[in-house]
């Protein structure tokens, strides 16, 4: 397999010398094509920081991170708006849809920011919505329709432009339970037919269950990972929740 991403013994400090919070300590670990990976753990474990560093949001305080053979580390502050486009796909927990355009303009943005030909991006835009099954609403707006549906259009826009990655941060957190399945099954369908790349941060054991693996976040380090393999989806809950009772925390299910 291709390896994608290595975050290579990061640390990321916030504050100042009389105070300083130790977000991250010496994270190392390898993303490899087509894999699909939970990042779990307490409040304050340190999760979203790494998240944020990885799609250059913040900067790490030592260590360095590689896209594919680039260090993301390195990239000039006048530089990151360009890597994000060409490189990173995100689905937020609000969506992040804008009103004003329609749910194929939003689908189309980051390809018409990218100066991609507009025959192109209207083959591209129908063909992921047809896949997503938001085909028969892409004149709507985004009040017009549903949170799943919305979602569903997020995660078109993420998938589009053929990203290196995506970073979801706990995506199913504004969503019903049913829309939640449905949001996990499509990023588990982009995961296997479409060999997207996806890295999620997520506090329910039941969104975890879809990854392939999962890394267990403490205090900033990395205090367990294990494999979904050939497990059936029940068993490999059941194993999370072992580990966050291991781990303990404020890690329960909140549906």
């Amino acid at each position: 397999m291709k390896k994608i991403l290595r975050v290579d013994k990061i640390q990321k400090y916030y504050g100042n010398k009389d105070n300083i919070t130790k977000a991250i300590d010496g994270i190392s670990f390898d993303v490899e094509e087509g894999e699909f990976i939970g990042i779990m753990g307490a409040s304050g474990s340190g999760k979203t920081t790494l998240l944020n560093c990885i799609s250059t949001i913040d900067n790490v305080s030592a260590g360095h991170i590689y896209l594919e053979n680039q260090d993301i580390t390195e990239i000039k502050e006048e530089d990151i708006a360009k890597f994000r486009r060409e490189n990173l796909g995100f689905i937020f927990q609000d969506f992040n849809l804008l009103d004003t355009l329609t749910v194929e303009e939003n689908i189309a943005l980051i390809l018409t920011i990218n100066k991609i030909p507009e025959k192109e991006i209207d083959k591209k835009v129908i063909e992921i919505a047809k896949k997503l099954g938001i085909d028969d609403i892409l004149n709507k707006y985004p009040y017009q329709i549903s949170g799943g549906q919305k979602q569903r259009c997020a995660s078109c826009r993420a998938i589009v432009n053929n990203p290196k990655i995506i970073l979801a941060d706990e995506p199913t957190g504004a969503l019903d339970s049913k829309s939640a399945r449905q949001l996990l099954e499509i990023m588990e369908d982009m995961n296997k037919s479409m060999k997207a790349t996806i890295l999620m941060v997520t506090h329910d054991p039941l969104s975890a269950s879809y990854c392939s693996k999962i890394l267990f976040l403490k205090d900033g380090k990395i205090f367990n990972k294990i494999e979904k393999g050939e497990k059936k989806r029940n068993d490999f809950y059941n194993e999370i929740l072992d580990v966050l009772a291991l781990l303990g925390g404020d890690t329960r299910d909140v549906r």
